[in-house]
């Protein structure tokens, strides 16, 4: 018979020792997160099974206007045995834990992979007209444990986002990833496509140099990367939103969060940042200038990043989100041609979980998000 687990806040120090204590967790789940997201209140908890700590997670706060009451997200968590076969005994306390701060509603993305689908079998969807969406193509990998907790939350009575081409309000359900662990650089870069392998070496021949940049070279990446926003018709992030992640992520480990310039003839073509936590790196945010694209300066600072991930220790180099369309027409496809180029796969989450702990507040707070994403 297994003993209850009690849920508690826990310091930002033990929250820390935690983390470090896995093989890797989301690094939107570490302490320093908290400082990252300073428009939320953030909350370390720990989950105790007597007086050891077992899992953990950062809780982040988002009070409704004109009242003390929140949403209570955990992005890419909580960090817990989501194998353990009995997950009540994990998110009951939760509940009552968040319900005490004045939560009127939770929001996690457990961090589970449900499906898998290798480089080739994407190629061949896209190529497919009667295959358009990732959903569709028959998985090379499927999880049926994961499965088996996406049903056990519907049964506790959590329910999945929908999600729009695979993405909701919050973090991305399908990303693609390349698998480092066992893999030398010449077996990854055979198992990158021909125009990625040309790319990279045209870079080399150009001359095209890849350094890592100092908190200082910040302002320099955020004028390429806000010449991308324009490009490519987003809203950039203020320059004082890299220099708050910069001072939160690399005070809690020095090389948990690098900047990467790339630099033809003494211009700044690329830059790019990766976060590692533990064995897993992310590609987190990138930008290019429009100016000598044909340098291949986004290829070669990705092959470096790439590599030093996997110099670093890291198992696995994640790309981030992908859109779930598989249709060719469609213009998000190339973003996906983009990363199958790297030989890698695609990777399905369970996805963003809501429970409702009041629900008229719950209900008059997703009516105001459907309105204003109208």
């Amino acid at each position: 018979m297994t003993s209850a687990l009690v849920v508690r806040p826990i310091s930002t120090a033990e929250h820390l020792d935690f983390v470090r204590g896995q093989a890797s967790v989301s690094f939107l789940q570490t302490p320093a997160w908290a400082t990252v997201k300073n428009e939320w209140r953030g909350e370390s908890i720990g989950w105790f099974e007597g007086e050891a700590l077992v899992g953990a997670a950062l809780v982040l706060y988002r009070q409704l206007p004109r009242f003390r009451r929140y949403l209570a997200y955990l992005p890419e968590g909580p960090d817990i045995d989501w194998t353990d076969g009995n997950l009540a005994r994990w998110l009951t306390p939760l509940a009552a834990h968040l319900k005490s701060q004045g939560a009127f509603g939770i929001r996690m993305g457990p961090p589970v992979v449900t499906h898998r689908w290798h480089a080739a079998t994407i190629k061949q969807a896209i190529a497919d007209p009667v295959l358009t969406t990732l959903s569709a193509v028959p998985a090379d990998v499927s999880d049926p444990a994961a499965l088996d907790v996406a049903a056990e939350l519907g049964r506790l009575g959590w329910k999945e986002i929908g999600s729009e081409g695979g993405f909701s309000a919050g973090q991305p359900k399908f990303n693609f990833q390349i698998p480092l662990a066992g893999r030398d650089e010449e077996d990854l870069l055979a198992g990158m496509n021909q125009q990625w392998r040309r790319n990279i070496k045209k870079a080399t021949k150009a001359g095209v140099e890849v350094t890592r940049g100092s908190r200082a070279d910040l302002a320099e990446f955020h004028r390429v990367y806000t010449e991308t926003a324009e490009r490519d018709e987003f809203t950039p992030r203020p320059l004082a939103y890299f220099e708050r992640m910069w001072d939160a992520l690399t005070a809690e480990e020095a090389d948990r969060l690098v900047l990467y310039l790339a630099h033809h003839e003494g211009d700044l073509v690329a830059a790019t940042t990766m976060v590692r936590v533990g064995t897993h790196a992310w590609y987190s945010y990138g930008a290019s200038t429009t100016a000598k694209r044909d340098v291949r300066g986004s290829n070669a600072v990705q092959w470096q990043m790439i590599r030093d991930a996997k110099q670093a220790g890291a198992e696995t180099y994640d790309l981030r989100g992908i859109t779930e369309t598989m249709d060719s027409d469609d213009s998000h496809v190339g973003l996906i041609q983009f990363k199958v180029g790297t030989g890698g796969e695609a990777v399905e989450y369970l996805g963003e979980w809501d429970l409702p702990l009041n629900r008229a507040l719950y209900l008059g707070f997703t009516t105001y998000l459907k309105r204003r994403s109208r």
